[in-house]
């Protein structure tokens, strides 16, 4: 029997797997299930073997399945996440790798996808030169990020009632300064985030022959409105930047 893994406990996605788990798989977030999901299966498609880097317990893994890939592999590099996705199946074969370091010969996959991953990746060209190694010429790399203009560390919708008359305003944070911060994004749930300029990414990509074919800004789709109604007034503030690159 192999040895048990060894994990770190102060790392927070492991100990914060269930607040993922249950907040944003299954059916349970809006934006995955309304936006996310669908775009990733719109630019999928006629894709036969696919890449889920920082696949978390395994959606967009099992998503490629039932798109039609052939072979769907799903790497992350917290146990937590590869043992549920294990658990949960559905046709995709999991891994517990990070991105910087992707156990697969050159050109094995002709498309990758990045969901929501690389604002918590600290060594980013790393995990861009992988990606782009593990591509076939011609590949596609589907790259999906917290916009990284709109959704800056500090930005958000500003009533501000002091100004005569008053204005509303959606204000944004440093956006020229990579930086990385911890966010409470629920009671006691403190995880990494790190803001980078948009240049920062897409001249990392063209360095490594990843070119934008696509870009996307979707605006914040109707069930996650509906469940935030302090967000509607900002309805027209893109949470969400797609990019769809391919390798040369």
């Amino acid at each position: 029997m192999a040895d048990p893994p060894v994990v770190d406990p102060a790392d927070p996605w492991e100990s914060h797997s269930g607040w993922w788990q249950d907040g944003f798989t299954g059916g349970a977030d809006p934006e995955y299930e309304e936006q996310i999901l669908p775009l990733v299966a719109e630019h999928l498609r006629g894709a036969s073997r696919v890449l889920d880097v920082g696949c978390g317990e395994g959606q967009v893994a099992r998503l490629a399945v039932v798109g039609g890939a052939e072979l769907a592999v799903g790497i992350d590099p917290t146990w937590a996440q590869v043992a549920v996705a294990t658990e949960r199946g559905g046709g995709a074969h999991y891994g517990r790798a990070g991105a910087g370091a992707i156990p697969f010969p050159d050109r094995s996959f002709d498309a990758a996808v990045a969901c929501l991953v690389f604002e918590h990746i600290r060594d980013v060209d790393d995990a861009i030169a992988e990606v782009a190694r593990v591509l076939r010429p011609g590949g596609r790399f589907l790259f999906l990020l917290n916009h990284p203009l709109l959704q800056t560390p500090n930005s958000g919708w500003i009533d501000d009632q002091v100004l005569d008359p008053p204005e509303q305003y959606w204000r944004i944070g440093p956006y020229l300064i990579e930086d990385e911060t911890v966010e409470e994004v629920e009671k006691d749930v403190f995880i990494p985030f790190i803001h980078r300029p948009l240049s920062r990414y897409v001249n990392a990509l063209a360095d490594q022959g990843l070119v934008l074919r696509r870009m996307e800004e979707p605006a914040p789709p109707p069930g996650f409105l509906a469940r935030a109604a302090e967000y509607a007034a900002a309805a027209t503030i893109p949470r969400l930047l797609f990019l769809r690159l391919e390798k040369q």
